[in-house]
């Protein structure tokens, strides 16, 4: 038997996440930048749809935990734009030669 604790995200962070999703993110990308394995964001796409998402209950979420959040988004946002700045630079320049 393992001794991991197991992880409890907020609803917010779960619906940040669904919606970097549903904005035309990969799960894969994703789960990398959240750093929250690929099946449990599929899990919480399936629990979205079916309107059974839901957040961490026994602990009430403050306004840094949801500013934390929302950073948390915006850096896998930037992440994603700059990765793809790069791989368009290295295509040009290529293409230049």
């Amino acid at each position: 038997m393992s001794d991991k604790v197991r992880a409890r995200y907020t609803l917010e962070f779960k619906q940040e996440a669904v919606r970097l999703i549903r904005g035309g993110q990969s799960i894969a990308s994703v789960s990398k930048s959240l750093g929250v394995a690929g099946q449990t964001i599929d899990n919480w796409l399936k629990a979205e749809a079916a309107g059974r998402l839901r957040g961490v209950t026994d602990k009430p979420f403050n306004a840094e935990q949801m500013e934390i959040a929302r950073l948390r988004a915006e850096l896998a946002r930037t992440r994603m734009e700059r990765d793809i700045l790069k791989k368009a630079a290295a295509y040009f320049a290529r293409e230049s030669q």
